[in-house]
C-alpha cells in the first residue's frame, strides 16, 4: 500500500537517468534529467525527500542490475523494481518517451499496480554469475563443436564412432589433421585449426566452472537445497546449484505457482463461451526452465535406484530421500500414463517438467 507522500519513478540507461516526482497532495510534478550511475540519483532523491516528505521509488529492472536498488534501500528509502513484462502501458498510446516513462512509473507506484521483481543479495548474485557464465561456455562449446564438425562434413570426412567428442574421437580428428587435411589446402587447414582450438579451449572454461560450481555448491548458503534438490533424477550437483541460485527465496512460491514462474503452464485465450489453450507461455526464468525440461527426460526410463541416486540421498536427510524417492515414482508413472495415451513426446516431457517444479519446491522449502 503507498503510503508515502511523493512518487518517484526512474528511467534507468547507462550513461543517463530520466526522474519524475509526483507530489500527491498537490499535485506538482518534479523533472530532472540525471547523469548515469547512483551518486547523482541519490543526492536528486534526497533532495524531493527534504522539500516534500517521505518518497517511495520505482525503476524498471534491466541491464543496470540492482546497485541503485540497493543504494535507495541502504538509505531507508521504499524502492521497487518493476517487470517491464508486466506494466500497464495504455494501447492507444503510441509516443513513448524516457520522461513519459518516468511518469508513468511513477503514476503506478502511487496506485499500487506495480509487479515487483525480488531483489537478490550480493551473495546469490554472485552464485547467479558464475552458473550462467558456465552456461555461456556451454553454449560457445557447442557452438565450436558444430562449426568444426560441418567444416569436417563439407570435405566428407564422417566419424564413425558411437561417441563424439571423447578421447577416440580426438585422435580421430587429430589423424585426419595430420593425414588429411593438408591435401585440401592452407585455408581449409586454417579453418581446422582455428576451430579446434575453439573447442579445446572452450572444454577447459567449461571444465574449470564446473569444478568452481562444485565447490560452491560444497560449502555455501545453497548446498543444502542444493542436496536436496539432487534427490531427483535427472538433477545432478551442477543443476541443482543453478535451480537453487536462479529462484533465489523459494518461500515465495507455491506448488501451484512455480510452474506459471517458470512458464511452463499453457496459455490461455478465454471469452464468453470459448476456452483456447495454446503453448506454454516460456516467461521467467529462461535457464531454469531449460533445466527443468532437460531434467524431465531422465524420468521417462523405468525407475530403479542405483549407486548414483543412494549416494546423493546420502548427502541429504532421510526425509528428503524419501520425498524424492516418492517424487521419482510419480514421474516415472505419469510418463507410463502419458505414453499409454499416445501424448508426444515434447509434449509429455514439458507436463512432466512442469510437475517436476513442484517436486523441486516441495524439497527447496522443506523443513528438516
Amino acid at each position: 500500500m503507498f503510503t508515502q507522500r511523493t512518487a518517484i519513478g526512474l528511467d534507468v540507461h547507462a550513461r543517463s537517468i530520466r526522474a519524475t516526482a509526483l507530489d500527491t497532495r498537490t499535485g506538482e510534478v518534479l523533472e530532472a534529467k540525471l547523469p548515469g550511475g547512483n551518486e547523482a540519483v541519490t543526492t536528486w532523491i534526497n533532495g524531493i525527500a527534504a522539500d516534500h516528505g517521505p518518497v517511495a521509488v520505482a525503476y524498471e529492472a534491466g541491464p543496470t542490475g540492482f546497485s541503485l536498488a540497493r543504494s535507495l534501500a541502504g538509505m531507508n528509502y521504499p524502492v521497487t523494481v518493476a517487470a517491464p513484462s508486466k506494466l500497464l502501458r495504455p494501447s492507444g498510446d503510441k509516443v513513448k518517451t524516457d520522461a513519459r516513462d518516468a511518469l508513468l512509473l511513477a503514476r503506478l507506484i502511487k496506485v499500487d499496480e506495480l509487479v515487483a521483481v525480488r531483489v537478490p543479495t550480493l551473495v546469490e548474485e554472485s552464485a547467479r554469475d558464475l552458473v550462467r557464465a558456465r552456461e555461456d561456455a556451454r553454449v560457445e562449446l557447442m557452438m565450436c563443436r558444430h562449426r568444426l564438425s560441418k567444416l569436417l562434413l563439407r570435405h566428407n570426412f564422417i566419424y564413425d564412432g558411437s561417441t563424439c567428442w571423447g578421447s577416440r574421437h580426438e585422435a580421430w580428428l587429430r589423424r585426419i589433421r595430420k593425414n588429411e587435411l593438408a591435401s585440401l589446402g592452407t585455408g581449409t587447414l586454417a579453418a581446422f585449426d582455428a576451430a579446434f582450438d575453439a573447442a579445446t579451449f572452450g572444454l577447459a572454461r567449461r571444465d574449470r566452472l564446473d569444478e568452481q560450481i562444485s565447490q560452491m555448491a560444497a560449502e555455501s548458503q545453497f548446498t543444502a537445497v542444493t542436496n536436496r534438490l539432487c534427490c531427483l533424477r535427472g538433477i545432478n550437483t551442477l543443476t541443482g546449484f543453478a535451480l537453487a541460485v536462479e529462484l533465489g527465496d523459494w518461500e515465495r512460491f507455491t506448488g501451484r505457482t512455480i510452474a506459471s514462474y517458470l512458464g511452463l503452464v499453457p496459455s490461455e485465450y478465454s471469452s464468453g463461451t470459448s476456452r483456447s489453450l495454446g503453448g506454454i507461455t516460456k516467461t521467467g526464468n529462461t535457464h531454469a526452465r531449460r533445466l527443468l525440461v532437460e531434467a524431465a527426460w531422465h524420468h521417462k526410463p523405468r525407475y530403479q535406484p542405483g549407486k548414483t541416486m543412494t549416494d546423493r540421498w546420502a548427502k541429504a536427510s532421510a526425509q528428503a530421500a524419501a520425498r524424492g524417492d516418492a517424487g521419482n515414482r510419480r514421474l516415472n508413472q505419469r510418463w507410463n500414463t502419458l505414453a499409454s495415451h499416445k501424448k508426444k513426446h515434447t509434449v509429455a516431457c514439458t507436463a512432466i517438467a512442469r510437475e517436476l517444479a513442484g517436486w523441486c519446491w516441495s524439497l527447496a522449502v522443506m523443513d528438516e
